[in-house]
C-alpha cells in the first residue's frame, strides 16, 4: 500500500429495515475537534489485516454497543468508496440492529433516529456524509414507491 492510497473506513447506515428502510440512525461526533458537533453514520477505520465487514461489526459494537445484520452495500458512484477528504475512503452498508440498543459509547455524545423525509435535513451532517445520506434517501424513497 503506497502512501497515496486512501485509508479505508467502513460505515453503517443503521436502519429499521434492510429492504424498505424508514428510519436512519445519525450519530454526533465529539472528536476530533474539527469534526465535533457534526453528525455522521457510525463506523471507523479498517485495521491492518482486517476485512471491511469484520471492521464494520467491530466498530458498531465499540461505538454503539450493538450487533447487526448486514444488508447490501451502498456503492459509491466511483465504485471504490465514498471520498472522505483528505485521505480516507468509506464503504457503507445498510445494517439492522439484531442485539442491543444503540448508545453513544465512543466518539459520539448523541444519537438520533431520523424518519424518512428528514434524513438529509434532520441533522447537520458532516460534509463528507452528505452525498452518502442523499444516496440512502434516494434508495429508501424508491423502495417506498415514492
Amino acid at each position: 500500500m503506497s502512501s497515496q492510497d486512501p485509508t479505508m473506513v467502513v460505515g453503517g447506515a443503521v436502519v429499521d429495515d434492510l429492504h424498505r428502510p424508514t428510519v436512519l440512525l445519525a450519530a454526533r461526533r465529539t472528536e476530533p475537534p474539527h469534526l465535533a458537533g457534526g453528525w455522521e453514520l457510525p463506523g471507523g477505520k479498517v485495521d491492518p489485516g482486517e476485512e471491511p465487514l469484520q471492521a464494520l461489526h467491530r466498530e458498531l459494537a465499540e461505538e454503539l454497543g450493538v450487533k447487526v445484520e448486514v444488508g447490501e452495500e451502498l456503492v459509491a458512484p466511483n465504485g471504490l468508496g465514498w471520498d472522505l477528504p483528505p485521505s480516507h475512503r468509506m464503504r457503507v452498508w445498510l445494517v439492522r440492529v439484531t442485539d442491543g440498543e444503540p448508545a453513544p459509547i465512543e466518539v459520539h455524545d448523541e444519537l438520533r433516529h431520523l424518519p424518512l423525509g428528514s434524513w438529509t435535513t434532520g441533522v447537520s451532517w458532516l460534509r463528507a456524509d452528505v452525498p452518502i445520506v442523499r444516496a440512502l434517501t434516494a434508495l429508501a424513497e424508491e423502495r417506498q414507491g415514492h
